[in-house]
């Protein structure tokens, strides 16, 4: 579940109505301290739990006034604010303003990063006594946060680094029990949902009144419910998929956009590579995996799977590192990686002519290499 950056990051980012039948969000700015003359702005779905679709702008400011607007006619964004000018060190790159807006809504956002207002939203009133409650735990987590980050990438390390500070930790631990206070006596506010999703606990979800559930925030909520639901049934299938199991099958699209099944690669050794552009470890482990392949694709075939990317960038990802093996996305709404219980990215899986799982291999680990070395003999 996507992670919204607050204690023990961040402060909460401020929630709106929406009332309006206009299907656009205008953000008027009315911004002090800004040593810059522009303001970089970012924005979200706030269903987007995997932080996938990031957009970002810059506009200038004028005498630190601002109108910038967005498209939207779906659900609720949450939209960042920084100052450009701030962002050369830890603590300037933490702070920022941060709004969400409904579809259809007008706000005003008058102050600085360190003390702000939102007007045009009936909640604001409301929430105002929330965040500032939280202020003196998030600035602490902030400022021992930025210290600690300064240490750990500073050219001149101390021989021995710091811990990670018990502060913190007390910090962010009195801000969550602050949230979830107010969730426990607002079942019924939007807001509730939304500190939900900070404090990652789906769990909670259907403690709330069906006000919350059908409300402003209801597409954060159904996609907070389908996320906890989809995570049960991938740690039921982790738990009951084992080695010498057939291998469920699944139809995926293409580099071609034709359907393909694994079960039309029957007769031959398949490695399911489940992976992602944005995944470190699965890039590394290309080179391997290409020497590999090259080793032995007259005895096995490796089927890329990836996954949590646009096309655009899945199809950037193969053709940049050269990944001449079968590839399909997983982008439709059977989601493989439930099927196969996938918790760790990249993870591998071996399946035999058969259709039988040989084996699971989770992270770039040599022990896949040497396992198929022992299977096809070196």
């Amino acid at each position: 579940m996507r992670k919204i950056l607050m204690v023990p990051l961040l402060g909460l980012a401020v929630l709106a109505s929406c009332q309006s039948s206009k299907q656009e969000i205008t953000i008027n700015g009315e911004l002090t301290g800004f040593e810059s003359d522009s303001v970089e702005i970012s924005y979200i779905a706030v269903t987007d739990l995997k932080n996938g679709h990031v957009h970002t702008d810059t506009l200038p400011l004028q005498d630190g006034r601002f109108t910038y607007k967005v498209k939207n006619d779906t659900v609720p964004i949450q939209i960042s604010l920084f100052d450009l000018s701030r962002k050369t060190s830890f603590r300037s790159l933490l702070k920022k303003i941060d709004v969400i807006a409904y579809p259809g809504q007008t706000l005003t956002v008058k102050g600085s990063v360190d003390d702000y207002v939102v007007e045009g939203s009936e909640f604001h009133a409301a929430y105002d006594v929330l965040r500032r409650e939280l202020k003196p735990y998030n600035d602490k987590a902030i400022d021992t946060l930025s210290d600690l980050l300064e240490v750990y990438t500073s050219k001149n390390l101390p021989d021995t680094l710091p811990a990670f500070p018990m502060g913190m930790t007390e910090s962010a631990k009195k801000a969550h029990e602050i949230m979830f206070d107010y969730v426990r006596q607002h079942r019924d506010e939007d807001l509730s949902v939304y500190l939900l999703m900070a404090l990652n606990k789906p769990e909670f979800l259907d403690s709330l009144s069906d006000k919350a559930k059908n409300g402003g925030m209801s597409s954060l909520y159904r996609a907070m419910k389908k996320e906890a639901d989809d995570r049960k049934a991938r740690e039921e299938a982790s738990n009951t998929l084992r080695e010498g199991m057939e291998a469920p099958d699944f139809t995926l699209k293409d580099l071609q956009g034709k359907d393909l099944s694994l079960s039309s690669l029957r007769g031959k050794y398949v490695v399911l590579d489940f992976w992602g552009s944005w995944c470190g470890w699965c890039i590394k482990g290309f080179p391997e995996m290409k020497k590999y392949y090259e080793k032995y694709k007259d005895r096995m075939e490796i089927l890329g799977i990836d996954c949590n990317d646009t096309e655009e960038k899945w199809r950037s990802a193969v053709e940049k590192n050269g990944l001449s093996w079968l590839h399909v996305r997983n982008a439709d709404d059977r989601d493989v990686t439930i099927l196969y219980g996938i918790q760790g990215f990249p993870t591998k899986i071996v399946v035999d002519p058969e259709g039988k799982i040989l084996r699971v291999v989770v992270g770039e680990d040599p022990a896949f290499y040497k396992y198929l070395d022992e299977l096809f003999g070196k």
